[in-house]
């Protein structure tokens, strides 16, 4: 699924590829992630200087379930998923991520193996901090330590959530709910109608998301596709009538 990359997202680039060459975080990307948006200029920048950028391939392995937890990750290019992996090879999708986002905070705070999988699903730069310095920094700067209580906090509602849709909603009710929440704006209940899932997903992804098959969700896409739900296009997905897809939920 395709959509056209947002402004943002190519300053995000920039500042990824400015790391990459100078070896070194930029707190001027640092000060755009939403955990660090309060800390001052000489904050930023202490914490940067701390911080080291290592590329990541497409499809590459950033660290696996049960791996020891050494180090957090902010996401300065490219996009990551979170997800677990049962030993049969299905995928569920947790969270996707991308630039100023972070990820490995879990296992640092618990000192616990880490509890999913993170893997870029394109080419992307992390900016890497290592366990000590990430302790440290949120010794010296407690109220991040507030700020990730929450984060954490929304992960577990959010996993709650998958729990609770693999337990009592069908396939088309959990593919109408993860369309809903990709075309979502920040804060919005509802997308608007011709809403267009603003992404590049490869449809394994989607069906990892929704916990399903692909065949089972290509199936449904079409289905919702015939009742004029959604426009599904090569490399472009539309939502036509969203207060329909809310009302599969039901």
């Amino acid at each position: 699924m395709v959509g056209p990359a947002s402004r943002n997202d190519s300053a995000h680039l920039g500042a990824g590829r400015r790391a990459a060459t100078a070896g070194r975080a930029e707190p001027e990307l640092l000060a755009r992630v939403g955990l660090f948006a309060d800390l001052s200029a000489a904050e930023l920048a202490g914490l940067a200087a701390l911080m080291r950028p290592r590329p990541y391939a497409r499809d590459e392995v950033i660290y696996l379930r049960g791996d020891p937890g050494t180090a957090f990750y902010v996401i300065a290019s490219g996009k990551v998923k979170i997800a677990l992996t049962s030993p049969e090879g299905k995928e569920l999708i947790l969270r996707r991520l991308g630039p100023g986002g972070f990820h490995g905070e879990i296992a640092l705070l618990d000192d616990e193996p880490r509890s999913a999988d993170a893997i870029a699903t394109e080419a992307s730069m992390q900016l890497v901090l290592q366990r000590d310095a990430f302790r440290q920094f949120l010794a010296d700067h407690p109220e991040l330590a507030t700020k990730l209580l929450g984060t954490v906090s929304r992960y577990l509602r959010s996993n709650a959530e998958l729990i609770q849709d693999a337990t009592f909603l069908d396939v088309p009710a959990r593919l109408a709910r993860v369309l809903l929440d990709l075309a979502s704006a920040p804060g919005a209940d509802l997308p608007q109608p011709g809403a267009v899932i603003p992404d590049r997903m490869k449809q394994g992804e989607l069906a990892s998301l929704v916990g399903a098959t692909r065949e089972s969700v290509n199936k449904w896409l079409r289905y919702f596709q015939r009742r004029g739900w959604i426009r599904w296009e090569p490399g472009r997905l539309t939502l036509l009538q969203p207060a329909k897809l809310r009302d599969r939920l039901a």
